[in-house]
C-alpha cells in the first residue's frame, strides 16, 4: 500500500514564521534532531502538520530520534510517519498529535 504523505509543506522559513523563532533557531532544531527535514524541489521542507500551532508536536523529536536510532534517514522516517495505520487515526503523523502518542512511540521503540 503506497503512502500518502504530507497534505501540506512548510519551507525552513516558513517554519520559523509559523514558530515565531529566527531561521537560525530553526537550523539549531534541525541541527538537534527535533524536526523532520527533506528536500523537495531542491528545497529543504517540513510536513505542516508536524508544526501544531505554535509548536512542534510535543512527541516528535522522541519519536524521530527512536527512528534515527533504529537507522532510519529522514526520508524513512517520513515514510514511517505516514504509512497508513487506521489504529493511529490514519498514520502515525496524526497519531501523535493525538492521544495516540504513546502508542506511536512504542511502535518506533520496537523498532530497535
Amino acid at each position: 500500500m503506497p503512502t500518502a504523505g504530507p497534505a501540506e509543506w512548510l519551507p525552513l522559513p516558513g517554519v520559523a514564521d509559523k514558530l515565531d523563532l529566527s531561521i537560525s533557531k530553526v537550523h539549531q532544531m534541525v541541527r538537534d534532531g527535533q524536526l523532520l527535514v527533506v528536500k523537495r524541489d531542491g528545497i529543504r521542507v517540513v510536513p505542516a502538520e508536524l508544526v501544531a500551532n505554535d509548536t512542534v508536536l510535543k512527541h516528535l523529536p522522541g519519536v524521530l530520534t527512536l527512528l534515527r536510532d533504529a537507522r532510519y534517514n529522514d526520508e524513512q522516517a517520513l515514510e514511517w510517519l505516514y504509512e497508513p495505520d487506521d489504529d493511529l487515526d490514519g498514520n502515525a503523523a496524526r497519531g501523535l498529535g493525538g492521544d495516540r502518542a504513546r502508542e506511536v512511540k512504542r511502535r518506533a521503540q520496537a523498532l530497535l
